[in-house]
């Protein structure tokens, strides 16, 4: 898709907007974010990215707008991964509630400034190095593997650990101990010093880049087109802040996400190795992007209902267990009243 600097221009500020006026009418006066408002933004953001992905078709074609769709969704998907580690973010600094939804809008915002690097360096290393492609498949495929290990072996991660350059922030620059509102920095006897916001802001703005290792060659695995990838990366990361509160109650309940990620992953890593071999000459078939989409949302579909099948059956034995536990303890409390009046 050729796309002239005017239109990317005009991209980048139309963005500009939205997050305006996301920030002004639903961020700017710090607030516990109820169910109802992160749905209504929710559908906001979803039928923001609809639109914009029929704008394609309209104006580009079926394979651009098929294209974005697909590495939408799939940034969605790996995106709600990054929620958990941003529950344990907001836990381990202690986050009161109502600054919550700045400090997710902040981070997330960096997340983007920084995936938009990741993106520019990766396209500009695929226009040089064609076998790049086969670096980006078997990382995929080692990623998804990784995940199922980690999965079956029931690993999680129960406590957020600082990465480097968050360390070597904190060891610089001084904070203070505690929250002063939404303020960044205070003055304290004379010495300017950073408050937790700042810090849990960086925490999740530099979390993602993590994230961002396996994501940004995902779906580039989909499209080779930098504004495809951009836009899809910015509309999945621009209302992930409403998805956090949306659905944070039910992350515990996605148990086989792990699976479906590495699913995608994986076949995702398999189509690049496929189109590596093609662009080399080699005769072999390349995975279309109408089959990309359809097994990405089948995938999710699956992952999501057999989740849900899954924790309710777990609620239901740990209820029966714990009225079993209840019923025992009852019977031995008779039977001792009993030998206590014999």
């Amino acid at each position: 898709m050729d796309v002239s600097p005017t239109l990317w221009g005009l991209t980048i500020l139309g963005l500009a907007a939205l997050i305006a006026v996301d920030f002004f009418i639903g961020g700017r006066k710090p607030h516990e974010v109820s169910l109802k408002e992160a749905g209504i933004w929710t559908a906001v953001w979803v039928a923001l990215a609809a639109l914009f992905g029929l704008g394609l078709l309209v104006f580009g074609g079926g394979a651009p707008a098929g294209e974005f769709f697909a590495g939408f969704i799939t940034e969605k998907s790996l995106s709600v991964d990054n929620l958990f580690v941003f529950v344990l973010i907001m836990s381990k600094f202690a986050v009161p509630a109502t600054y919550q939804q700045r400090v997710l809008m902040v981070g997330v915002l960096i997340a983007l400034v920084l995936r938009a690097g990741f993106i520019g360096a990766g396209a500009a290393i695929i226009a040089n190095f064609s076998w790049v492609f086969y670096l980006f498949g078997a990382f995929l495929i080692w990623t998804a593997w990784k995940l199922v290990q980690e999965a079956r072996a029931g690993e999680e991660d129960e406590e957020f650990e600082e990465n480097r350059f968050l360390k070597a922030v904190e060891r610089r620059f001084p904070s203070t101990d505690r929250y002063h509102g939404t303020r960044l920095f205070v003055v304290e006897n004379g010495r300017r010093l950073m408050t937790p916001m700042l810090i849990v802001m960086l925490a999740i703005g530099t979390t993602d880049v993590l994230f961002a290792l396996d994501s940004i060659p995902a779906i580039f695995g989909l499209t080779q087109d930098p504004y495809i990838v951009f836009t899809a990366n910015a509309f999945a990361l621009m209302g992930l802040r409403q998805l956090y509160f949306l659905i944070g109650g039910l992350l515990k309940k996605l148990v086989h996400l792990s699976y479906g990620l590495s699913i995608i992953l994986g076949f995702i890593g398999v189509k690049l190795v496929l189109h590596a071999l093609h662009e080399s000459g080699v005769a072999v078939p390349e995975i279309g992007i109408p089959v990309s989409l359809g097994v990405i949302c089948a995938v999710l579909v699956v992952t999501t209902v057999t989740s849900l099948r899954a924790s309710k059956r777990q609620t239901t034995a740990e209820a029966t267990a714990g009225k079993e536990a209840a019923a025992g303890r009852d019977a031995a409390a008779v039977e001792a009243g009993e030998r206590v009046r014999g």
